[in-house]
């Protein structure tokens, strides 16, 4: 069962939202995201990047930083930039990149399904990361970025949505960068409540992208339980900013990993240690997209290289072992590149597969030693490893297109 409900959200008008929305705040460094708002004082990473604002050498977790995100969202909802709605309503947000159309559920999620565990996880999260938003969320009292969860297609949920599309004008409609950003806004209290019910039929979500923001939202919502014991549960903020995709409308990335040198290992000596436990064929120039599960693109002194895992090198029954990230950190980049923490090891980096391959040639060709290309993780992978509550090795999926900041916010008070 999981439960979601229509909130009122804080919205930019028609004529200011392109404006407004912005690439969430974790996708950019402070210096990019000044250099992102020159010229658009609406952009809403003067929300959730306070310290672009504030002189440069700012610590990005002073208090200053989060008062001046909460000055900056005021600024919005007082010059009627941003504007709430006077009903609860659902809303839906489609993105249309590269041809392909994801179209998500705007709804506010429950912090019991999270902390029971409805809404599954397949990352852990770090504290750090968490405080900042945390802090973040508590300032605003908002969500301002929303959770991107997904669930297994529902026939009557989809049938509802593309009714809705097909007989209502958008409530905004727009390009940013190479996506189109279209929203619609579910007013209507029969609708809402036909939705909300056929979601209490569908068992889990799974958080597909998002797990700091969504912990840090449960944990502002727990700290407001133990500020008011009284609390019914039916207060916003036990509720958290989402967004749900059926699963079939998604499509995980490549992420790729670059190394910064052989471990000592001459060419012949790498090549001897890899062939242990992979099939090594040169393929030339061209880059190489890995073309099924377990098989791998390297680039190496100027050349592309297949591999493809042998029989024996992992366990098919083992979800997370299983997974091509962790068949090449197991059998190459630990024992034969020395690479045993991946989350630390100066000498591994990772590329979005956005970048492209010719992002990994790149780096080579200016002085990393070797990179992998990788096979994309699946939906079905994410989920099975959410479902038997195992978490996936850093840097496994790369979610495209961004869900965009600003559309929506929840107040939570």
């Amino acid at each position: 069962m999981s439960v979601i409900r229509p909130f009122k959200a804080i919205r930019p008008t028609k004529e200011f939202a392109s404006s407004v929305a912005a690439l969430p705040y974790d996708v950019m460094s402070s210096e990019e995201a000044r250099e992102m708002v020159k010229g658009n004082e609406y952009s809403f990473l003067h929300v959730d990047r306070g310290e672009i604002d504030l002189p440069v050498g700012t610590d990005i977790y002073s208090k200053e930083v989060y008062f001046k995100a909460k000055e900056n969202l005021d600024k919005l909802i007082n010059n009627k930039i941003c504007v709430q709605d006077e009903k609860p309503c659902f809303y839906i947000y489609r993105q249309i990149w590269n041809g392909r159309a994801q179209t998500g559920l705007v709804a506010c999620a429950s912090v019991d399904d999270y902390i029971n565990n409805n809404i599954k996880k397949h990352e852990k999260t770090r504290s750090d990361k968490e405080q900042d938003r945390i802090n973040h969320v508590d300032t605003l009292d908002a969500n301002t970025g929303p959770i991107f969860l997904t669930y297994r297609p529902d026939i009557k949920v989809r049938s509802i949505i593309t009714d809705w599309i097909s007989s209502h004008d958008t409530a905004c409609d727009f390009v940013s960068g190479d996506v189109k950003q279209t929203v619609w806004v579910i007013d209507d209290e029969k609708t809402t409540d036909k939705i909300a019910r056929l979601f209490e039929n569908i068992p889990d979500l799974y958080i597909a992208d998002g797990h700091h923001r969504c912990a840090s939202a449960v944990r502002v919502a727990q700290m407001r339980r133990e500020a008011n014991p009284g609390y019914t549960g039916d207060e916003e903020f036990n509720y958290f900013l989402s967004v749900l995709f059926p699963s079939d409308e998604l499509k995980i990335m490549d992420y790729n990993r670059v190394i910064k040198d052989t471990n000592n290992l001459n060419e012949k000596e790498l090549f001897e240690k890899i062939e242990k436990n992979f099939t090594l064929k040169k393929e030339g120039k061209k880059a190489y997209h890995p073309v099924h599960q377990h098989n791998f693109g390297m680039f190496f002194d100027g050349e592309w290289y297949s591999l493809t895992a042998k029989s024996g090198t992992f366990d098919e029954n083992d979800a997370v072992e299983s997974l091509d990230v962790s068949i090449l950190q197991n059998n190459l980049i630990s024992p034969v590149l020395g690479i045993e923490n991946p989350k630390t090891d100066k000498r591994i980096d990772f590329v979005g597969g956005i970048r492209g391959l010719e992002e990994l040639e790149k780096r080579v060709n200016n002085g990393w030693a070797i990179a992998f290309s990788m096979y994309p993780t699946s939906l079905a992978e994410l989920m099975r490893i959410a479902d038997e509550n195992e978490l996936m090795p850093p840097k496994s999926t790369w979610f495209e297109p961004k869900l965009l900041s600003g559309l929506f916010i929840h107040k939570l008070s």
